[in-house]
């Protein structure tokens, strides 16, 4: 099965695999047609494969006439600041996010700071695929800067957001785990600015994944071990692009990525009502939490820019996806793992209440999620085949299949960034969640079986 995934969220592959030179130039070479030749903003995570992949990427933009400017390593939320602040025609970050070290990927931003949209991205690929590039002559080339303050810049910009002062009265010891990635400098510095002592876990960015990266559970537990056995009020779980954070409790307790949203509405709708914006896989708790403040919850497909979107459309003041991303349109409209933490920080320091007992207040329901492998290209099939089956209080078709019932929901669709198919389930027991991921796992598979002569595996993450 291919590793190449193209997508609302950009191209990602299998480095040395499906993501070559050859290829990276190329995309470089679209990019930069589709802005016209126009300023690119260029970041990366720590991947060891980063500087091969943005050189080939940094061929191809200048050989539109594209001018760069490269921000080197750093946060995806940091670079699309730039993007923004510099008014540049478009971005580029180099990060395939919560994928395993061999991957890597191209995110592509427009010249707002948001992702590409469904309409744009298949704008770009068709200038891809036709191979049409501009090519600049040899008096028509640019030079590429760098911009060696931009996690300064947003490190100041997301303290004007807290009460800095209640925080760092609190003096928080804080337990830190950013995955040897790209946040170990912009969320250290965000956390000593609040007056926080910082217990740094796997805190060095040489992009030598120390677990699988994405924040979950079962990837998790160096830091609940650590917070559980040391006098820690709370940790903190990044991305190794620093888009998404997941809580630890005081007693080391696994609060989870899903609730990073629910307890940043929780705290942010006290003071400025407006509807949420979520994706259609987060959890139910975000509908009971809009709810208790008298706010609407509007659900989205999967994937930032439509969340980003919908949030600018409706003027929506606290927004993000279940995967642990957080988003604040005071500093942008992008997930932001530093304002997930600063708005968590700040509701403790506020209330004066452990993190374990604010987030003990909001509605509670178990989440199981599993992924079955599956092409792309049969997962139309599957979702056609589900639906007619017709089970469920109620359908939802907004991405892929959701069925609901009064006190569960299963969510099935294909991912935007690996060649498989989701299956999240969320009921008021782990055992309806887990019930329903085994029964609608079992039938993805056989259709998959039955498509393609073969057979599906399953696997399930921890809850």
């Amino acid at each position: 099965m291919s590793s190449l995934m193209i997508g609302v969220s950009g191209v990602r592959g299998i480095v040395g695999e499906s993501l070559t030179p050859e290829l990276l130039i190329r995309l470089g070479q679209a990019f930069g047609t589709y802005v016209m030749g126009g300023p690119v903003v260029v970041g990366r995570d720590t991947r060891v494969t980063g500087e091969m992949v943005k050189h080939s990427v940094f061929g191809g933009l200048l050989s539109t006439g594209c001018s760069i400017v490269d921000v080197g390593v750093c946060a995806t939320p940091t670079a699309t600041l730039v993007i923004e602040e510099l008014g540049a025609a478009g971005g580029i970050v180099i990060s395939a996010s919560h994928n395993p070290a061999e991957w890597n990927a191209l995110k592509f931003f427009r010249s707002d700071g948001f992702y590409l949209n469904d309409e744009e991205g298949r704008n770009l690929l068709d200038i891809y695929y036709q191979g049409d590039f501009t090519k600049a002559r040899f008096d028509g080339f640019h030079e590429v800067t760098t911009n060696g303050e931009a996690e300064e810049r947003h490190v100041k910009r997301a303290l004007e957001l807290v009460d800095v002062g209640t925080i760092r009265q609190c003096g928080f010891s804080v337990a830190l785990d950013c995955c040897n990635g790209a946040g170990v400098r912009i969320t250290r510095m965000f956390l000593e600015e609040l007056g926080c002592k910082v217990h740094p876990l796997h805190c060095t960015p040489d992009g030598l994944f120390p677990h699988d990266p994405e924040p979950t559970f079962v990837n998790l537990q160096d830091i609940c071990d650590y917070v559980r056995d040391n006098e820690v009020d709370v940790g903190f779980a990044v991305d190794p692009d620093a888009d998404r954070v997941a809580i630890i409790g005081e007693d080391g307790a696994f609060i989870g990525e899903e609730y990073s949203l629910g307890l940043a509405a929780d705290y942010h709708l006290r003071r400025m009502k407006g509807p949420v914006v979520t994706n259609v896989s987060t959890t139910r708790a975000i509908d009971d939490i809009a709810a208790s403040h008298g706010c609407e919850c509007i659900r989205t497909p999967v994937g930032e820019v439509n969340v980003a979107t919908r949030m600018k459309e409706l003027s929506s003041p606290i927004g993000g996806e279940g995967n642990g991303g957080v988003i604040d349109p005071r500093l942008h409209y992008g997930r932001d793992a530093i304002v997930g933490i600063g708005m968590a920080l700040e509701y403790m320091a506020i209330s004066g209440r452990r993190v374990t007992e604010l987030a003990g207040k909001l509605p509670r329901y178990h989440m199981v999620k599993s992924k079955v492998d599956c092409h792309k290209s049969y997962s139309h099939e599957v979702v056609r085949r589900l639906t007619a089956d017709g089970e469920g209080d109620r359908t939802d078709l907004t991405d892929g299949l959701k069925i609901e019932w009064a006190d569960s929901w299963v969510h099935l669709r294909a991912s935007n960034t690996e060649p498989v198919m989701r299956i999240i389930a969320e009921a008021k027991t782990e055992e309806g969640s887990g019930a329903l991921v085994e029964k609608y796992g079992g039938k993805v598979s056989a259709i998959l079986a039955e498509l393609t002569g073969g057979s599906s595996a399953t696997r399930a993450a921890a809850p």
